[in-house]
């Protein structure tokens, strides 16, 4: 039972999904702080706002007399940080392993594609070979070369 454990834990896919989930973790806080710090003010300031969670504050009256606040910024706000994070993840990530994966892909195939000089000839081009050399070769009777079949 221990062994199997240890087996799993060893494994390096856990590993890197350890490290990928902290690192994450890290990522995610600058960009809450980036978006939060930086775009939602922005955003908010063109709407004569303190920030975005505030930017369209839309206030319906409750049964008991009330109002609630419905916060369409604060949805915005988290909208557009999804798209940052999209945005970061795809061209920070993503779009430099496909590259790389594409050339390493160009790399297997030209290594694949052997040039016919590295190709050793086939049985039939051995013999084909073969037999044409020995047509031409001079015959004990005097004949230089032997009738063709």
């Amino acid at each position: 039972m221990l062994q199997g454990f240890k087996e799993f834990i060893l494994r390096g896919n856990v590993i890197d999904l350890a490290v990928a989930v902290v690192i994450g973790t890290a990522f995610t806080a600058i960009v809450n702080t980036i978006v939060a710090s930086i775009f939602n003010p922005l955003i908010g300031a063109l709407f004569n706002a303190e920030n975005l969670a505030q930017a369209f504050p839309v206030e319906i009256p409750t049964t008991s007399g009330g109002t609630a606040n419905l916060a369409f910024g604060a949805v915005i706000a988290a909208v557009l940080q999804f798209v940052i994070v999209a945005a970061v993840v795809y061209f920070a990530l993503v779009l430099p392993i496909n590259r790389l994966s594409k050339i390493e892909f160009r790399k297997q195939k030209t290594a694949d594609t052997a040039t016919p000089a590295d190709v050793p000839p086939t049985e039939t081009e051995l013999l084909i070979e073969i037999r044409d050399l020995l047509a031409h070769r001079p015959s004990p009777e005097g004949n230089h070369s032997l009738p063709r079949v």
